[in-house]
């Protein structure tokens, strides 16, 4: 078979089926193209994408200026390694480290990796600035969090199904609840070793949930009395996804066009992936200050792609897009909008409980049971209607079209969502 030939929904599915691992379970839709806030099946059907390869494509699918990098780039040159220095990687690493405002960048590839070097370097810090004993240090991390599918992450993950038959696990990780600072405080008070906190800003895997406000805050201040690193994973939420250049950035909403990014709640370790791309290409980062930064040292950790031509090119054009569209002040703009336009109907209807989010990253809460399945059904027939959208935890539906969306097309959407609801039996 050619990879030109054309194939049809029925056949892409079928091989996939027969040649690929089962390890994941999409929605039965084979998409061909896209462009913006669209994509199109293997038949030309077009559908609003409302999932934006899980906020990789914040920046819109084919975003010019980005794949004109990623074209330019590899006609030019793709990989080096980093036995050698290339001439784009300095210039990303100074852009995102001028616009995040740390001292230093170590480049990875996919959001796992930098979770798993943000542990290493959490861990290394701990070592050798706090004084923790060799292999004492302890990270506390959340429950029902999502930080990656491999062996360490899914080690102090609480999901049975991303742990059943793949321990034994590594040790050195204290789960508390999430949106509890009380517990956190506990978790600090009584484990001497602490090295860290790892948390996402919010939730986006568990169900788009939000902590309390001034949650991140107290949290990150507790850290500082403790003297443990405060470890923010913004691979979802960052890249202004929740109307902020960062889920961090406290009480800075981004509608003003000149507002610096400048986190209320700065992290001592940052994790970026996903839209640091704009979907186009595997980039992700952690940031960090030199005091934390300068304990890595050569041979400790490293990726043969990681910090490639490419990738520099590639992040340097999807962050001058969010940039320069201002898409953070729309994301904040239209996720009002889509809020408060839910919450008018959600009354008129017994199927949704609630709807929560901030910026473009939201969900409702159907009205059944985890192990029902509503959701996924309701799904199915937004995508007969035109809008693709993805279950999570079994009963929560996610939102989070690309940021690039005008208001127009989000009250097309809108009515979409709606009027499917109300059809749905």
């Amino acid at each position: 078979m050619s990879v030109l030939e054309k194939m049809t929904t029925k056949d892409a599915i079928a091989l996939e089926d027969q040649y690929g691992a089962h390890n994941y379970h999409p929605l039965p839709v084979v998409l061909s193209r896209g462009e913006g806030v669209f994509v199109w099946d293997a038949e030309g059907k077009k559908y609003y994408d409302f999932l934006s390869a899980y906020s990789a494509v914040n920046q819109g699918h084919c975003h010019p200026k980005i794949v004109g990098a990623m074209v330019n780039q590899a006609q030019t040159l793709t990989l080096t390694s980093r036995a050698f220095y290339n001439d784009v990687l300095g210039t990303f690493e100074k852009y995102a480290t001028e616009t995040f405002k740390f001292d230093k960048l170590l480049p990875m590839n996919t959001g796992a990796e930098a979770v798993e070097t943000a542990l290493k370097l959490c861990r290394k810090w701990a070592y050798e600035k706090k004084g923790i004993p060799e292999n004492e240090a302890k990270i506390i991390v959340c429950e029902n969090n999502f930080h990656g599918r491999t062996t360490t992450i899914i080690s102090f993950s609480n999901d049975p199904v991303a742990r059943k038959h793949f321990g034994p696990f590594t040790e050195g990780f204290i789960k508390i609840e999430y949106d509890n600072l009380r517990a956190l405080e506990n978790a600090l008070e009584h484990n001497t070793d602490v090295a860290g906190f790892l948390v996402e800003p919010i939730q986006g895997e568990a169900g788009v949930y939000v902590p309390s406000e001034g949650y991140l805050k107290k949290a990150r201040e507790l850290c500082e009395k403790h003297n443990v690193l405060f470890i923010a994973d913004e691979v979802q939420t960052g890249i202004a996804r929740t109307g902020r250049l960062l889920a961090t950035c406290g009480n800075c909403s981004c509608t003003d066009k000149h507002c610096s990014g400048t986190p209320e709640v700065k992290p001592d370790i940052l994790i970026l992936g996903k839209a640091l791309s704009g979907g186009a290409y595997p980039v992700s980062a952690v940031l960090a200050n030199d005091d934390i930064m300068e304990v890595i040292k050569p041979g400790n950790h490293g990726s043969t792609f990681g910090g490639n031509p490419i990738a520099a090119a590639v992040g340097i054009a999807a962050l001058d897009v969010v940039k320069d569209e201002e898409l953070a002040n729309n994301a904040y703009e239209l996720g009002e909008l889509f809020r408060s336009e839910l919450n008018k109907f959600i009354p008129r209807t017994p199927l949704v409980n609630a709807v929560r989010g901030k910026g473009l990253l939201n969900a409702i809460l159907i009205n059944d049971t985890e192990d029902s399945s509503t959701a996924w059904d309701i799904c199915m027939a937004l995508k007969e209607n035109g809008l693709l959208a993805k279950p999570t935890h079994g009963n929560i539906i996610r939102f989070a079209p690309p940021l690039i969306m005008t208001k127009d097309q989000l009250l097309d959407c809108i009515a979409i969502i709606i009027r499917t609801l109300q059809e749905f039996k």
